[in-house]
């Protein structure tokens, strides 16, 4: 299922500058923490204007300009910017790894990501409810029995056909083991595809560009997710060689 949440493009400067010293840890120095249970709410948020910065790094502004903007507030995920090609921008935060992600509520983590349309109107559901679950205040082991009992009801959508994401945001910061890990394309498919491990991708093959996280098991949505590694950022900057 998906693993890594993450990126996006072009931050002006000024916003660029907070956006960076808010997420990223000093050069050199990479610690994993511990996160036994969430943080105040005030720790996962952003400033507004460097928010929509960081959502719309994660693709190319030839698509994230004219994206559908969205932010975390106290309420939720809310539009903070209409757009009109179908695509939709957010920065994830950590709750939306697996369940047995001992950085699950790390308050650092933001994975800039831009859905596509068929993602738009299935995948964004995920983020809509677990942002839900979590101001609702449920502990990580209540949101887990929820979302599985919701998904038992078929409460969430599979992902429709051509569901894909971009994560390409320089900016980004998914854990505290892999900082902003490298811009990558992401494939979501209904779970079902991702029971043979991502055979019929070639996924985690010898020399395969493809790749299906297999380190953690805990995913109630109903979809597995493969991702491709790129070799440029959303900038056009070149990424560290893999």
């Amino acid at each position: 299922m998906n693993r890594i949440a993450l990126s996006r493009f072009a931050l002006a400067a000024i916003a660029l500058a907070s956006v960076a010293a808010f997420v990223l840890p000093a050069r050199g120095e990479r610690h994993t923490g511990i996160y036994p249970r969430m943080a105040p709410l005030a720790q996962y948020l952003m400033d507004k204007s460097a928010e929509i910065a960081l959502a719309r790094s994660a693709a190319p502004p030839s698509i994230s300009k004219d994206a559908r903007v969205l932010i975390l507030t106290r309420s939720g995920y809310e539009t903070a910017v209409n757009g009109s090609n179908g695509f939709t921008c957010l920065v994830e935060r950590s709750w939306m790894s697996g369940f047995d992600d001992p950085q699950f509520w790390n308050p650092k983590g933001r994975g800039a990501i831009c859905y596509n349309p068929p993602a738009s109107r299935t995948v964004l559901r995920y983020d809509y409810e677990r942002a839900k679950l979590v101001l609702a205040g449920l502990s990580k082991s209540q949101m887990y029995a929820r979302l599985n009992a919701i998904v038992a009801k078929n409460g969430l959508p599979t992902p429709e056909p051509g569901s894909m994401s971009y994560m390409l945001s320089k900016q980004q910061y998914l854990n505290d083991d892999v900082g902003n890990w490298r811009p990558h394309l992401m494939f979501h498919e209904p779970q079902a595809d991702g029971a043979n491990g991502g055979a019929s991708w070639g996924a985690n093959l010898p020399a395969s560009p493809v790749e299906m996280d297999s380190a953690h098991k805990l995913w109630p949505e109903p979809q597995t997710v493969f991702f491709v590694p790129l070799s440029k950022w959303s900038d056009g900057t070149p990424a560290r060689p893999m």
